[in-house]
C-alpha cells in the first residue's frame, strides 16, 4: 500500500519542548506554532486518505520532500538554479526536525506508532510553491527489496 499527500505552505520543523515552572513544579509543553502545523498535517492526511491507515506492526517507509519558497530578492539566474535543484536549502529548519514533525503528526493516525518506521528519507528543495510532500509505503511483500545483514 502507498499513501501520498501534500501540505501547502512553508515547511516547518518540530520545535524543542518549552518548560514552565509553576508552584515549584516544572511542566513541558509544545509551542502553539508546532501544534498548529501538526494539526495541519493531520487534516491534510485525513482529507487525502479518509479512514485509511497501516496496520499495527507493519514495517513502513516514510518519504518527505520539503519545498522551500524562493526569497523575493533572489536574482533570476540564482532563482533558475534553485528551481532546477542546482542550489538546495541549507537553512533551518533542519531536515531531521521536519521529519520529526511529520512522523509525530501521523502517529496514531496513518500508523499505530512511529516505531513502525524502518526506513525514512527527507529531501529539501526550493520551489515557487512551498509545501511538503509526504509518501508512506508498506515495506512488506510488495516488491520492496529487503536488505539482509550478514
Amino acid at each position: 500500500m502507498k499513501l501520498k499527500f501534500a501540505v501547502l505552505g512553508e515547511p516547518r520543523g518540530k520545535a524543542r519542548p518549552r518548560f514552565v515552572t509553576h508552584n515549584g513544579y516544572s511542566r513541558a509543553y509544545t509551542d502553539k506554532n508546532t501544534v498548529s502545523y501538526e494539526n495541519n498535517i493531520k487534516a491534510m492526511f485525513k482529507r487525502a486518505h479518509p479512514n485509511k491507515s497501516f496496520p499495527e506492526g507493519m514495517m513502513l517507509d516514510l518519504r518527505v520532500i520539503a519545498y522551500f519558497g524562493i526569497p523575493v530578492s533572489t536574482s533570476q539566474k540564482k532563482r533558475a538554479a534553485m528551481i532546477a535543484g542546482e542550489i538546495r536549502p541549507t537553512k533551518k529548519p533542519d531536515a531531521d526536525n521536519i521529519l520529526k514533525i511529520v512522523a509525530d503528526s501521523l502517529n496514531g493516525l496513518a500508523y499505530h506508532d512511529d516505531a513502525q518506521l524502518v526506513d525514512t528519507q527527507i529531501r529539501k528543495y526550493y520551489s515557487a510553491n512551498p509545501r511538503i510532500e509526504i509518501t508512506i509505503l508498506s515495506t512488506g511483500n510488495n516488491g520492496y527489496e529487503q536488505l539482509k545483514l550478514q
